[in-house]
């Protein structure tokens, strides 16, 4: 979603993105695409603080935010985990293929990443 105006009967609606983060996270042996998932989006908002919503005078929870998680098997992501990350906005996940599932010749096993985008959005 580019920075645009939105037209919804006859209110106009200008969203503006301002910030954009990435992050992985790894499920090392149970090949669980949520966990991993979790993992990228922790990744992707524990390092860094957004004061921008305060700075235009908004409530946190206005700020819409677009999340795109990359795994081998999105089907096998829980959505509704991944929300529950957030802790405030108006949020959507949303799983594609991506990551990379990476096998163990030694013990057979998988080994899970998991890749995150989190975009943040607001009404200006």
């Amino acid at each position: 979603m580019p920075a645009c105006t939105i037209e919804e009967g006859r209110l106009i609606v200008t969203l503006k993105r301002f910030a954009t983060e990435y992050g992985m996270g790894v499920d090392l042996r149970g090949q669980d695409y949520t966990k991993a998932a979790v993992r990228a989006v922790k990744d992707a908002l524990y390092r860094n603080s957004l004061t921008v919503a305060a700075a235009l005078g908004k409530d946190p929870s206005e700020m819409i935010i677009l999340c795109t998680i990359g795994v081998v098997q999105p089907e096998q992501v829980d959505i509704a985990e991944v929300v529950k990350v957030f802790p405030y906005g108006n949020i959507t996940v949303t799983a594609e293929r991506g990551g990379l599932d990476q096998g163990k010749t030694d013990t057979g096993g998988v080994t899970s990443i998991a890749v995150a985008a989190v975009q943040v959005w607001l009404e200006i």
